[in-house]
This record gives structure tokens, C-alpha cells and sequence, in this order.
């Protein structure tokens, strides 16, 4: 009777039915959180200062939001005394004043929006064209100063270059026309508002529209030269796109902050002659929470303004990751 053997491989030959392998396995070592910390303990002692700053000024302070729903009153108790729902929520919608003062703030933060954005670009695109180093860094320098000043400083000049005695009506007579009162006038407080924002943060936008260029390959441009693209062709197709990550998340920042117009330096530059278009969301709650004690009335604003801002950054986010790809989170 004869059976049939299977021969075993040769010493130090894979038998062809075995599964490959691919050397020897070595062990998954796990990092957490408690091992980086005692390594890298120094480098995480430098965020111990912004996070109590975030915690003790920003996220604390929320905590108060609830006397938007509780009656306050000063010496009592700093959460509200009792429970009043929505009471204040319908003061507000029902106040013509309070939507008088929204519309003001959309005209502001839109005015502010339209023509304070782009003009950074511009300006860091004009500075890039620049070949002369010494001229470039005299125009950053002048354009960098406003930043520099106080908002009380910044609103000084302001008023004291639009007084009815000041250069600017001396320059308007001397060509023979009357002295405008700008600081007086209702329909001029949005132009001066707009003009000293630009004056201040333009040259200050333009650092990281610089920096953004600074990424952009030098191959781009010479491809672009070698098909015949002219200066203007370059910036439309290689250094518009190149920054354009940037310019997204700045727009997302500055649309977040959309209803947040600069308080100090309309409560700086503002009169009650001017109220019908300078009083804005952020005036009228210091007129209303610290002036006239109603902490309940300007909580429920305050917390208003914040659920649009809140929507509006949320909403520009989610366009733009589905329009262009490109995203905060």
C-alpha cells in the first residue's frame, strides 16, 4: 500500500503557502499627553499666560449672560435677583431706538467691511511691485505708524484736522467755499469714520499680505513669463491665488467681528448731534448698562449681538470650505 508524502522545504526556504513577511513587527509606542508635558514642560509653561488671560477675561465673563434673563439690581446679588424670562428680550426688539442704532451698526461694520479689506491688498500688492528697497521700507514705515497710536490720539487728530477752525476748512476757504462742520453733521460721521479707520489699519493689514507673498514660488512668475503673461496677468493668475488662503481667513475674522464696530473710537469721535448716524450697538449698550443701570436690559443686547456675530462667522466659515476650500475649522 503506497501513500502519498508531502516533502517538508529545505532549512531556511518559505514554504509557498506561508504569508509574506515584511521584516520584523515592531511594538506601536504610545505618546500621551502626560509623557509630551514632561518632556516639553518649558514650551508649555508659554501658553499658562494667554489661556488664564482667555479664561479669566473671555470665558468667565460669560457666566454673567444669565442677568439677561434675571432682573439685576446694583448691591444685590451678581447673578440677578429673580427670574424674568424673556422681558428684556422683547424691550429691545419692541425699542424703535435699539434698531435705529443696529441700523447704524450695519452701516458701519458694512462700509468698514467694503473698504478696509481690500485696501491692504492693494497696498501690499503695489509695495511688491517695488524694486527699490529703500523706498519700499520709507512706505512701510509711514503706512506702518497709525497703528502705533492710541485710539485716543488717532480720534485727536481726527477732530482737531475737521474742526470748523482746523486745516482742513482753512484749505476749503481758501478756495472759497464755507466752512463745513464735519464734526456736526450727521450725514459726514460715516466718511470720517470709515477714512480714519483705513488711515490706521491699512499699513498695518499689509504684514500679512506681505508675509503670504513671500510663500508664493519664483517659478510661478517665470512660467508665467515664458507664456507671454504681463505684470498684470501675473498678479490676476500667480499672486492673487497664491494668497488667497490668507485673504479667506482674514475675510472670515473681519465678517466675525462684522457687528463689533471699534466702540472707543466712536465714543471718541461721536456727539449727541451726530446720534441719528454714529450711535451704534456698542455706544448705546454703555449708554443704557453703565450710564442709566440697566445691566439687565444691556446684558440681553450684549448677548443679541454676540448670537449674530456668532451666526455670521459660523455662515462665512461653511461657504467658504464649500466654496473655495478653504476654512478656520
Amino acid at each position: 500500500m503506497s501513500t502519498s508524502t508531502r516533502s517538508a522545504p529545505p532549512p531556511g526556504t518559505r514554504h509557498p503557502l506561508a504569508k509574506p513577511r515584511h521584516g520584523p513587527a515592531r511594538p506601536v509606542v504610545r505618546r500621551g499627553w502626560g509623557r509630551a508635558l514632561r518632556r516639553d514642560w518649558q514650551l508649555y509653561s508659554l501658553a499658562v499666560l494667554p489661556l488664564l488671560f482667555f479664561l479669566v477675561f473671555r470665558y468667565l465673563p460669560m457666566i454673567g449672560n444669565v442677568i439677561a434673563f434675571r432682573r439685576f439690581e446694583p448691591g444685590g446679588s451678581i447673578l440677578g435677583e429673580r427670574w424674568v424670562g424673556l422681558r428684556y428680550v422683547r424691550m429691545f426688539l419692541t425699542d424703535p431706538t435699539f434698531w435705529q442704532v443696529f441700523r447704524n451698526t450695519l452701516w458701519l461694520g458694512g462700509l468698514t467691511l467694503v473698504f478696509c479689506f481690500p485696501i491692504p491688498i492693494v497696498l501690499a500688492l503695489l509695495l511688491n511691485e517695488v524694486r527699490r528697497r529703500s523706498l519700499k521700507r520709507f512706505v512701510q514705515s509711514i503706512s506702518y505708524l497709525p497703528h502705533f497710536l492710541s485710539m485716543v490720539i488717532v480720534a485727536g487728530i481726527t477732530l482737531q484736522m475737521l474742526a470748523t477752525d482746523g486745516p482742513v476748512n482753512h484749505v476749503l476757504t481758501w478756495i472759497g467755499h464755507e466752512p463745513v462742520r464735519f464734526i456736526q453733521e450727521p450725514g459726514w460721521f460715516r466718511t470720517i469714520y470709515v477714512g480714519s479707520e483705513i488711515w490706521q489699519t491699512a499699513g498695518w493689514g499689509t504684514i500679512l499680505y506681505l508675509a503670504a507673498l513671500t510663500t508664493i514660488d519664483e517659478d510661478l512668475y517665470e512660467a508665467a513669463r515664458i507664456d507671454g503673461a504681463s505684470r498684470w496677468r501675473q498678479i490676476w493668475h500667480v499672486t492673487l491665488p497664491g494668497i488667497r488662503p490668507t485673504m479667506i481667513t482674514l475675510l472670515i475674522l473681519n465678517i466675525g467681528t462684522f457687528m463689533a464696530v471699534g466702540f472707543e473710537k466712536v465714543l471718541l469721535l461721536y456727539n449727541p448731534l451726530t446720534y441719528p448716524t454714529a450711535d451704534v450697538v456698542s455706544t448705546y449698550l454703555y449708554r443704557t448698562g453703565v450710564e442709566s443701570n440697566s445691566f439687565s436690559y444691556a446684558a440681553a443686547i450684549g448677548l443679541f449681538e454676540a448670537v449674530i456675530g456668532l451666526v455670521l462667522i459660523t455662515s462665512a466659515n461653511l461657504l467658504s470650505r464649500r466654496s473655495v476650500g478653504t476654512s478656520l475649522w
